[in-house]
């Protein structure tokens, strides 16, 4: 990543950028579900449509605006935030699915890229926390709780 400014927040600039680096992989993941989300919202068929639509709804507007803290974070840590697509397809642990899936497809992949986010948020940890760095800890946590709610309640649909 490029050289911050200086700033002086008690985190060393090579802490803030590895960081950085890694909430650009979450921004990404996350970026990446939300378009996910919102293709599946728009193409969803079935017996299960309107459950589906307006779940899958809740879930991208609620991606769309995670997507902004994650980016406000990396700003504040000193650095750019990715976005493009180029970038966010470079740095997304998240596939990309072609074709429009039958509707139980979409839980199951929505289920993973759910818990996708869950894992990517938990490999930054140990890094913020050696830092001491409370406020990407805090956003992680609630990022963390959010998707794992959210595999359940779509886990839910597949009982």
């Amino acid at each position: 990543m490029a050289t911050a400014p200086l700033i002086n927040i008690g985190i060393p600039e090579e802490t803030r950028n590895q960081i950085a680096t890694d909430l650009s992989r979450l921004l990404a993941d996350t970026y990446s579900l939300y378009l996910q989300t919102h293709n599946f919202h728009w193409n969803v068929t079935g017996p299960m449509f309107q459950t589906l639509h307006l779940l899958f709804e809740t879930q991208y507007l609620e991606l769309a605006l995670a997507v902004d803290l994650i980016a406000e974070r990396i700003r504040a840590l000193g650095f750019p935030a990715p976005g493009t697509y180029s970038e966010y397809s470079r740095l997304s642990s998240i596939p990309e699915v072609s074709g429009v899936p039958q509707a139980v497809d979409m839980i199951k992949i929505l289920i993973e890229g759910q818990e996708t986010l869950v894992r990517t948020a938990r490999s930054i940890f140990p890094v913020v926390d050696e830092a001491h760095d409370e406020p990407t800890a805090d956003l992680l946590t609630q990022r963390m709780q959010v998707h794992e709610k959210n595999a359940w309640m779509l886990r839910s649909l597949l009982d």
